[in-house]
């Protein structure tokens, strides 16, 4: 995984975090409910106890294979659950209620009118489990009373053995008498078959000397032939190599056969013997001729008469073996041709002893088979009939239920900590679920991207009006970065009358004029705020001043300007209250006084910040926007919906407006960590610092413009009358 992936990744848990941050108080609210909710549902449970009873449960076995000698029928894996089923129906149950007595005892308690009810009720108390790996079950009980459970789950297994057993019996029952019908069948069957078999044995005069048994007198006329039939081909086998080792000594001649008697595997003593000397004589001979002798040597002549009587030895020999090999070969084939006699005698008695006695062997078979079944079937019945004699038990009860001595419901811990886990994921599931829902603002992507326009500055929540603070707030460092924004986003300087609106009311854009229009004063500017809010005014209010003569006078009226600027208590920061509410604010807003007037304050004025009321609710900002060189959009954070933004900047660009940048107000930074780092350096910022020091020479820089003003015409000084 790259490094973007891990940032990523990263990303997104911090988002998670965020979202958990934020709702936190909401998570807390539901975990605490749901936790509180479990606990008291827990204590006002009624307290159950349960008794168990152990028993161990076979599968019936008895059921009996007529003519097979397997009595088995094999494990069924549905038989536990089967029996399960069994216990908790209303043939199980009904005797139980019987004999116990709850439809009585539970129709005053509960108000049952027949046993239906109270087989119901008793069925939702019981629960059947298996041991694993064993033929065990346990049958639970739960009941308020703690002797009223044991009472019944004793009676329960007391009534399914009861009923184990009498099963099991009359199936034997119906088993033995099944297998006695079909044994006296299959007797009569037998003496059928016999009868038969005896009567086609005289008849076709076979001797047969054990009917009773499977022996086939056709096995000896098959074996007879079978032994004939290999005597055959062993002899075939003799006579054609006899031939094939006549042939070839026939065709050699006496020094070729010499020569070959290894390879012909001829084993004839006599030439075993005097072939090597004869060969040892040759040899010795042809040594002495090499070596100088004559042939007149008397050792060469001695040698030589030797040489030439086992010569004649040898050829006699060979001669010898001609004719025993001939007549050896004659006797092989004689003996073979009477072999061949006697096989084909063997194959006709054969073939006549399948055709006389094919009927008498097939009923001699059936007999038989008929024979060894009834003698099954007997021997089965009488094995059953003593199995039955003995004891069958097929439920055993091994553990009888005693009463509880602690209440087994409710489980106090487990409801507890399952109250705290669904209290965490409902609690946590469900901030995730209203923050998917929520489509306020949230973050500065989300403006950037639904407007394509600068967020201006974060405003943190709870801040405070900076024209109370006699020393440095550093609440203002938030203005200051607004106010430099804004100093490097306009286009000119001559551009410095702003008008700042939001969607809706209640977003903060009264609060944060004031403040920003107090740092760009800090900052040298000679700064005038006019209230042009002249619906619901506050700019008086908050700088203390009284509401006497404002905008709306000098647009309806021919006073001079001079007389509704009031020099605030804050140097170089004027302020024009909105005066009398008019009945047509749109109409004073919309007039030539009002455009003779934004040209007269662009002129005296550094920076001019007019107030309007909610762009949405009324046309006043419409005008306002229209009329300014530049507007601000102040929106409340996680209040104001996204698509409503573009509703906002749509009603400026309708007009003509131009936006210069938002403001992001109100934001929690405790809980979203977006904005931490708006706040986390303002502590670097006190006095002297270099904010104050450029503050400082602004405001020299300016401070003749400010004497022009105030010598050009008395400004009325409020700022010390009705303070708040």
């Amino acid at each position: 995984m790259n490094n973007n992936d891990s940032g990523e990744l990263k990303l997104h848990f911090l988002d998670y975090w965020r979202v958990i941050r934020v709702r936190l108080p909401l998570i807390v609210l539901v975990f605490l409910l749901v936790v509180l909710t479990s606990a008291v549902v827990t204590y006002f449970m009624p307290k159950e106890y349960a008794s168990t009873v152990t028993m161990q449960i076979q599968q019936n076995d008895t059921l009996i294979q007529v003519f097979d000698r397997s009595s088995g029928v094999g494990f069924d894996p549905r038989f536990l659950t089967t029996q399960f089923e069994i216990i908790q129906r209303k043939e199980m149950l009904y005797p139980v209620i019987d004999s116990l007595g709850l439809e009585q005892r539970w129709k005053g308690a509960f108000g049952f009118t027949n046993k239906e009810q109270a087989y119901f009720r008793l069925r939702g108390m019981i629960d059947v489990r298996e041991i694993r790996n064993t033929e065990l079950i346990q049958i639970i009980v739960m009941s308020t009373d703690r002797q009223e459970a044991a009472e019944i789950a004793n009676r329960i297994a007391e009534e399914y053995q009861k009923k184990r057993i009498e099963d099991q019996q009359q199936m034997v029952a119906r088993s033995l008498t099944q297998l006695q019908d079909e044994v006296e069948k299959q007797r009569k069957k037998v003496e059928d078959l016999r009868n038969e078999a005896t009567k086609i044995r005289t008849e076709s005069k076979i001797p047969d000397f054990s009917p009773d048994t499977m022996a086939d007198p056709r096995d000896t006329a098959n074996e007879v032939y079978s032994s004939v039939e290999q005597q055959v081909s062993t002899e075939r086998l003799r006579v054609s190599s006899l031939r094939a080792k006549y042939d070839q000594i026939s065709k050699l001649t006496d020094d070729q056969v010499m020569r070959s008697i290894t390879t012909l595997e001829i084993a004839d003593p006599t030439i075993s013997q005097v072939l090597p000397l004869y060969q040892e004589a040759s040899s010795e001979e042809a040594k002495l001729l090499q070596s100088g002798l004559g042939i007149n040597h008397p050792t060469v002549k001695s040698l030589r008469a030797k040489k030439d009587v086992m010569a004649k030895q040898l050829e006699q020999q060979i001669g010898s073996l001609r004719t025993s090999l001939e007549a050896n070969l004659n006797i092989a084939e004689a003996s073979l041709k009477e072999l061949e006699n006697r096989l084909t005698e063997a194959k006709d008695n054969q073939q006549s002893s399948k055709t006389r006695a094919a009927g008498y062997y097939e009923a001699k078979n059936n007999y038989i088979q008929a024979k060894n079944v009834l003698e099954a079937a007997v021997m089965r019945l009488s094995t059953e009939t003593m199995q039955r004699k003995m004891p069958q038990n097929p439920a055993i009860i091994w553990e009888r239920a005693e009463p509880a001595s602690a209440p087994s419901r409710p489980r106090v811990m487990l409801n507890i900590l399952l109250g705290v886990v669904v209290g965490l994921v409902f609690g946590v599931g469900l901030a995730f679920f209203i923050e998917y829902l929520d489509t306020s603002v949230k973050t500065m992507e989300d403006v950037e991207t639904f407007l394509q326009v600068p967020v201006l500055a974060v405003i943190p929540k709870n801040i405070t009006l900076l024209i109370n603070d006699e020393d440095d707030n550093p609440d203002a460092e938030a203005y200051r970065i607004m106010r430099t924004n804004i100093e490097f986003n306009r286009k000119s300087p001559d551009a410095n009358t702003i008008t700042i609106i939001s969607g809706g009311a209640g977003e903060g854009k009264s609060t944060t004029l004031i403040n920003l229009a107090y740092t760009f004063a800090k900052g040298g500017y000679t700064t005038l705020v006019v209230d042009a809010d002249l619906r619901r005014p506050s700019q008086h209010r908050l700088f203390g001043i009284e509401n006497e003569a404002g905008l709306s006078d000098y647009l309806t009226t021919e006073i001079d300007l001079e007389e509704v600027v009031h020099l605030t208590k804050v140097d170089n920061l004027y302020l024009m209250t909105s005066g009398q509410l008019p009945n047509d604010a749109v109409g004073i807003l919309n007039s030539q006084r009002m455009v003779e007037l934004i040209e007269e304050v662009k002129g005296r004025f550094d920076i001019i910040f007019f107030d309007s009321p909610p762009i949405l609710g009324v046309s006043d900002a419409s005008v306002l926007s229209s009329a300014m060189d530049l507007t601000i959009i102040v929106v409340q954070h996680r209040r104001f919906p996204r698509a409503m933004l573009q509703r906002v900047k749509q009603a400026v660009a309708n007009v003509g407006g131009t936006i210069l940048g938002v403001v992001l107000n109100n934001v929690d930074v405790r809980h979203d960590q977006h904005y931490e780092y708006y706040t986390s350096y303002y502590s670097y910022y006190q006095k002297g610092g270099k904010h104050d020091k450029r503050d400082k020479r602004k405001a020299a820089a300016r401070k003749k413009k400010e004497q022009v003003i105030a010598s050009s015409a008395p400004v009325k000084n409020d700022s010390d009358e009705d303070a708040y």
